[in-house]
């Protein structure tokens, strides 16, 4: 019978954490988003994307919590010989020798994906609206070929600005999400 204490370890859940990150981070920049923009036709598509960002901004904040308290420490050979063992948890991210290759991407990412869940795409989904009755106001949709009033040029222009800040946000959170697994792997060697 295999042994069970590796379930009390922080380990498996620090890196299931990780992969359900970058797992998450991956499919919906890269295949969700792309593929339901190409199935969809605009209003559904926005329908499905105001639903689900907020979800997934969420996720994305919640996961580098999970991976602070669940940071399992690097056991490392000692100069006396002995085998020495950093503290796990937050106490851990905390060391000295952590706070570049472990504190930071944690922390990092939490703050980009917390821009976005509490900033970032909150504006982005009030623009839509904003759009949505300026539309019934010009009786033309957003996207339509020809003049558009000035107002819905704003809105657009404003759409634009907030969906590009919170996509580069997400694909910066994402670079570093890579990274961090890089380094997590070089540590766990």
């Amino acid at each position: 019978m295999s042994d069970l204490s590796i379930l009390y370890s922080p380990a498996p859940y620090h890196i299931i954490s990780y992969g359900t990150l970058l797992g998450s981070s991956i499919y919906q920049s890269f295949i969700n988003g792309i593929v339901s923009y190409r199935a969809l036709s605009r209003p559904q598509f926005s329908t499905l994307q105001a639903a689900l960002t907020p979800v997934y901004f969420a996720l994305q904040t919640a996961l580098p919590v999970i991976m602070a308290l669940t940071y399992p420490g690097v056991k490392s050979p000692s100069s006396l010989g002995g085998i020495t063992t950093e503290p796990s948890s937050l106490s851990g991210i905390l060391q000295e020798r952590n706070r570049w290759t472990v504190l930071a991407p944690i922390a990092t990412v939490f703050a980009l994906n917390a821009a976005n869940l509490l900033w970032a795409g909150p504006v982005t989904t009030r623009i839509m609206k904003e759009r949505k009755h300026q539309e019934t106001r010009d009786g033309k949709k957003y996207y339509e070929q020809g003049p558009q009033s000035k107002e819905m040029q704003r809105l657009n222009r404003a759409f634009s600005r907030m969906h590009g800040v919170s996509a580069l946000t997400n694909l910066v959170g994402l670079g570093i999400t890579v990274w961090y697994g890089f380094l997590l792997a070089e540590r766990l060697q």
